[in-house]
C-alpha cells in the first residue's frame, strides 16, 4: 500500500554515508526532507544532491534535515560524493542511504513496476516533527527537483501548522494568506490583528500572522 499524506513515515534502522542511523531518532523534533534518486553517479541527481549542499543554511534555518537515499551499496556512495563535490563546487554533508536490498525503498513505494530497470523513481517525501508525511512528490527522471519550490512549501507547512491560515497559489514568504473556513469572520479581528480583506465570504485574506 503506498503511503498518503498524514501517515506516519515508516521508521528503519540503515547504513548511511555518515554512519548507522534510526530514522525516526535521526529526525528527533525538527523537519526532514528525505529524497530518492535511481542510481549513483547519474547527471541529473548529481546536481541535485550538489544543490541540497548548497542550500544547507536555507533548510538549517526551518529547523530541517537533508537525507537521499538510493540503492547502491555504502562504497559507491562515498565514490560519487567525491565527483558531487568536484563538480557542483560543493561538500555533500547530509547522510546518504544505503539500501542494496531495496527495503527502504519499498517501504516508501520507491520501486515502481514502470520505472526502467526496476530502480528507485526521484522522490521527495517532507516529514514534520510529528513524524507524519506532509508532502510527497515524484519527479521523471529527466527533470530535475525545484528545491526552491520545496523550501516554499516547507515555509507554508510551518505557517500553517501554527496559524488558521492556508496559502494560495504561487505565494511566497511574506506574502499574504487566506484565512480558513474554520474562523467565522467576526472572529478574525481578534485572531489576525494585522487586519483583512474579505473578498468573497470564503475568501478572506490577512498579512502574513508570522511577520
Amino acid at each position: 500500500m503506498s503511503l498518503r499524506l498524514g501517515d506516519i513515515a515508516p521508521d528503519f534502522t540503515a547504513q548511511t554515508t555518515q554512519g548507522e542511523i534510526k530514522f525516526h531518532d535521526w529526525i528527533g523534533n525538527g523537519w526532514c526532507v528525505f529524497f530518492s534518486h535511481p542510481a549513483d553517479f547519474t547527471p541529473v541527481c548529481t546536481t541535485e544532491l550538489g544543490t541540497v549542499a548548497k542550500y544547507r543554511a536555507d533548510f538549517e534555518k526551518r529547523n530541517v534535515k537533508t537525507i537521499a537515499i538510493s540503492v547502491d551499496p555504502l562504497n559507491s556512495h562515498v565514490e560519487w560524493v567525491k565527483d558531487i563535490n568536484e563538480t557542483q563546487c560543493t561538500v555533500v554533508d547530509y547522510p546518504i542511504i544505503a539500501d542494496p536490498d531495496r527495503s527502504i525503498a519499498n517501504l516508501y513505494d520507491m520501486i515502481h513496476p514502470n520505472a526502467l530497470d526496476n530502480m528507485t523513481v526521484r522522490s521527495v517525501f517532507i516529514i514534520g516533527p510529528d513524524k507524519k508525511i506532509k508532502l510527497s512528490l515524484t519527479y521523471p527522471a529527466s527533470t530535475g527537483r525545484n528545491f526552491d519550490e520545496i523550501l516554499r512549501v516547507i515555509d507554508s507547512l510551518q505557517l500553517t501548522a501554527n496559524y488558521q491560515v492556508a496559502t494560495p497559489a504561487n505565494w511566497k514568504d511574506g506574502e499574504d494568506v487566506i484565512v480558513t473556513t474554520a474562523v467565522k469572520t467576526e472572529e478574525i479581528p481578534a485572531k489576525f490583528p494585522k487586519g483583512h480583506t474579505i473578498i468573497k465570504p470564503y475568501l478572506r485574506t490577512t498579512p502574513q500572522p508570522n511577520k
